[in-house]
């Protein structure tokens, strides 16, 4: 096999030194020593997989699941004893079956079929209408079981195999856009630094893209031939529901190597933007992640059967009640008057008419009564509700309003016992990144040194000033309609062109900035020319992007783990500072303005890098520039960074907070940025104390970690601020006007500033002028803002057409 590692890629490993507080690996260096106090071979981490050695698997005690899956409620031995248990769960058809049991008794006033039949059509209809849903999951089941993935088969050569064959311990090859068929291991990948990015949508919802990495140890493992004798064990943590965790250890080579979540690959995700990797199958089938977080098809029932059950109730209330009467009645009757109609009396009396014992006739009618007022109950209420729900589905599944093109996916109706839930929905939540937005970023302003930079106004801006100039809500105009109306002043399109001072420029994607003093290289006469020359750096550096080169086109493109770092990257390029590749320890620069030679090649060793995630909301990255000076360069949340400034470093801090808030107002996302210079002896210090921290295994490593952290990313300088825009999704203010006009209530919950949050309000026509706004903050005493560490107010929306209002906590 030709090899197809992308060359010149950066070791992750050896600057990964802080990794989202996950269980660290380690490689050589680190050895058996590593491992030691972990928890693996105690309870509940008892599972050993034989890599490259499956047939061990096959029979015990090492036998696991197969990667078979099944999410089906019934099979051919369960389908008829569980379904007519939950048809009978119903309370209208357990009443029908207890009277058509009567119905057989002599008791009763006509034919046992009358109460038979309609009682079968309405069981057996429901059982046809279970079955075929059940049979569409067993479909999908099937169709997933089916799949097909790379499986090395002995001798360095690989076959493919359906996932259903695949077994614990075997090595496969998943290449791009695949899913992986099983919870893997990542042994190596295209990049020769074993790194890959997967999507874990279908698990999270999360559209960004995590960025995997394998140990170094089995970066050798990088063709199919190189698996012809590869061994190694793995003894790890029992099968288990937690999507972000994992605890175990590689015996390889006669050395132990820890094992975190940033080496395993989950079922159900997918490979992005790598020509493939190797894994071995720790999890198959049941005993996945996903499948663990899964539960067995419910039976799901609706409100309104609910509340038929209910009625059900009331109605043989009645009917008891009126059975009584008539049955007390008869007996009283029976006793008093039958004696005296003599001619009346049958030649043989029984024990229905037999008025010695009027009390035994008043029982025996009281059933009788019951099998002939049953119909008060209607059985045929459940035959059209049937018939409806069935003709529902069929119309959902073939809705081309509800078709999407990119997909080329249809609705479908998979539990045809909720349809009538959709029209009782009375209060949406949701959330506003990538559902009213579009996820898609561009760099739009930015604040350097005090001066803010960027003449374009954001769509969210213009939308909400537009909608609260129109007086719409005062006017009483559907907002619908002057949306439209405006619309193509409103709508940006991809591709247009737009004035950038004199000169005409195509749109980019991820770039929508418009300023003269930044663009052509005209910030070198700027009077901070060194602080920009700053912010462009740490746009360009700070960052774990990768770029890819399109081999159609020969254009340079991010893969970035989210659409904010690839957004300043391509800002970095077009102020003249392009991000164009890694090395092994190094990120090289290509600068257009910085000398009097042109366009210079520069390299930046990387010696630290930091992530960014929720609980830090700041990433560092710690880096040697070509005159030998340790540079710390960080990004974050305002208040994060401004908490953590040097005192000579809030030269800036009252401007770009006000810029901040101007950002904010304008429906920006925001970010600050700054810098340290660092002593060689306080860095080398400080790292020995971090190595120390990540190499630990224990409770406390978190705290280690985020302790010597902080040691370092404090005194820092503030250079500016970026803004980003997050577009609306298309439609997005008339979908909820119409949803609004139905008397829904809407609740938007977003991370943004409260400015940023109200203007978004007013865009997507959630809030508007004439309203009453009600607004609850807090900033101090409140112990969930503690643990949060500070976090940004979350804003939510809510809306009531009855009674206008607009809450945010």
């Amino acid at each position: 096999m030709a090899r197809a590692r992308k060359r010149d890629r950066l070791r992750w490993s050896k600057l990964y030194t802080f990794s989202c507080f996950h269980q660290p690996h380690t490689d050589e260096a680190a050895g058996p020593a590593a491992v030691s106090g972990s928890p693996v071979g105690g309870p509940g981490f008892s599972r050993i997989v034989h890599c490259n050695n499956s047939i061990l698997h096959r029979r015990k005690p090492l036998k696991y699941p197969t990667n078979y899956i099944s999410t089906t409620k019934y099979n051919v031995l369960t389908f008829l004893p569980k379904a007519i248990f939950e048809q009978f769960r119903r309370v209208a058809n357990l009443y029908f079956l207890l009277t058509a049991i009567l119905s057989l008794t002599p008791v009763c006033p006509f034919s046992p079929v009358s109460m038979i039949a309609p009682l079968a059509f309405v069981v057996g209809l429901s059982m046809i209408k279970e079955a075929l849903e059940d049979w569409r999951r067993f479909m999908q089941d099937m169709k997933v079981n089916n799949r097909k993935v790379s499986v090395h088969k002995g001798d360095g050569e690989f076959e493919f195999r359906h996932w259903e064959d695949l077994c614990v311990g075997d090595v496969v090859k998943v290449e791009k856009d695949q899913f992986f068929p099983a919870d893997l291991l990542l042994l190596s990948s295209s990049y020769e630094d074993g790194i890959c990015y997967v999507e874990t949508m279908n698990l999270d919802g999360e559209t960004n893209l995590k960025l995997k990495r394998s140990l170094e140890v089995t970066l050798p493992l990088e063709e199919d031939e190189t698996f012809k004798d590869f061994r190694g064990v793995i003894r790890c943590e029992d099968p288990n529901a937690s999507l972000y965790t994992f605890i175990g250890n590689l015996d390889y080579e006669r050395q132990v190597y820890a094992l975190d979540p940033s080496q395993i690959l989950l079922r159900d995700s997918k490979l992005r933007n790598t020509a493939f990797i190797y894994g071995v199958v720790i999890f198959t089938g049941h005993d996945s992640k996903v499948m663990q977080n899964s539960t067995e098809s419910p039976s799901k029932r609706s409100r309104i059967e609910k509340k038929m059950d209910l009625i059900i109730y009331i109605l043989f209330t009645v009917l008891v009640l009126i059975s009584l009467i008539s049955s007390i009645g008869f007996a009283v009757r029976i006793k008093l008057d039958l004696p005296r109609w003599w001619y009346l009396q049958p030649q043989n009396s029984n024990k229905l008419d037999d008025p010695t014992r009027p009390a035994l006739s008043g029982i025996f009618h009281l059933i009788t009564a019951l099998i002939l007022y049953g119909y008060l109950i209607p059985i045929s209420l459940y035959v059209s509700i049937e018939v409806v729900k069935v003709a529902q589905a069929h119309f959902i599944n073939q809705d081309i309003h509800m078709f999407d093109e990119e997909t080329g996916n249809t609705a479908q109706a998979r539990t045809s016992n909720l349809n009538e839930e959709l029209g009782q929905v009375h209060t949406i939540l949701s959330d506003k990144t990538g559902t009213l937005t579009c996820n898609q970023m561009d760099f739009l302003k930015c604040s350097i040194a005090g001066v803010s930079y960027g003449v374009r106004a954001s769509e969210v801006e213009r939308a909400a000033a537009k909608q609260m100039a129109s007086g719409a809500a005062d006017q009483d105009i559907p907002v619908q309609d002057v949306w439209e109306s405006n619309e193509d002043e409103i709508q940006l399109v991809e591709g247009v062109t737009f004035s950038v001072g004199k000169t005409q420029k195509s749109s980019i994607k991820g770039f929508s900035f418009e300023d003269d003093r930044l663009m052509q290289g005209h910030w070198t006469n700027e009077p901070n020319s060194n602080m920009l020359l700053m912010f462009f750096r740490i746009l360009a550096i700070c960052h774990t992007a990768i770029p890819e080169v399109n081999e159609a086109t020969g254009a340079l493109t991010y893969e970035a783990e989210s659409p904010d770092e690839g957004a300043f990257l391509v800002a970095a390029r077009e102020f003249g500072f392009e991000f164009f590749k890694r090395t092994q320890a190094s990120v090289f620069i290509k600068e257009k303005y910085t000398s009097s030679n042109g366009t210079t090649e520069r390299e930046f060793k990387i010696l630290n890098l930091l992530e960014f995630n929720s609980k830090r909301k700041r990433m560092t990255v710690i880096m040697r520039d070509e005159d030998n000076r340790i540079v710390l360069l960080c990004k974050g949340a305002d208040t994060i960074i401004f908490d953590r400034l040097a005192k000579n470093g809030r030269l800036y801090e009252p401007d770009t907070t006000k810029h901040l808030n101007e950002y904010g107002e304008a429906g920006l996302r925001t970010l600050a940025l700054s810098y340290r210079m660092l002593e060689e002896s306080e860095y080398e210090s400080w790292n020995a104390e971090f190595l120390k921290a990540k190499t630990s295994i224990g409770p406390d490593r978190e705290l280690q970690l985020e302790r010597v952290a902080d040691l370092i990313e404090k005194e820092l300088i503030l250079v500016g601020a970026t803004a980003v825009e997050d577009k609306l999704q298309t439609g997005v203010p008339q979908c909820i006007d119409r949803l609004a006009q139905a008397g829904l209530k809407i609740w938007v919950l977003t991370g943004d500033k409260m400015e940023t949050a109200i203007n978004i309000g007013y865009a997507c026509s959630l809030l508007r002028q004439g309203m009453k706004q009600i607004s609850l903050s807090t900033t101090a005493g409140d112990q969930v803002a503690q643990d949060a560490q500070k976090v940004p107010l979350h804003s939510i929306f809510s809306y009531t057409p009855s009674v206008p209002k607009y809450k945010s906590f």
